[in-house]
């Protein structure tokens, strides 16, 4: 399922390799941002587990994760503050005051 719009040019390799959740060049899906708090959550969950079993390696790789997942949270919130209505005024004339 896809989460957003991958900004790589078109045929150029990706080295992340279906996880777009690390990569700078994905713009999340405002509509997705209910799947990417679930993923946001399933990532938790994960590191817990990788803690208690003592699997170091599969910690380090999921915070990189949880981290990319965060950031295209903010990345959401700072869209949907730039598309909200700004008070600009009325502009007047010289000859209005």
């Amino acid at each position: 399922m896809s989460i957003g719009t991958c900004g790589r040019a078109f045929s150029t390799p990706c080295i992340h390799e279906h996880a777009c959740v690390r990569c700078a060049l994905l713009r999340p899906d405002p509509v997705q941002r209910a799947r990417i708090e679930e993923i946001c959550d399933n990532l938790i969950a994960r590191i817990a587990e990788a803690e208690r079993e003592g699997w170091l390696g599969e910690v380090e790789g999921l915070q990189v994760s949880l981290a990319g997942v965060e950031e295209k949270l903010r990345q959401l919130d700072r869209g949907h503050r730039r598309h909200t209505a700004v008070d600009l005024g009325i502009p007047t004339t010289r000859g209005d005051r």
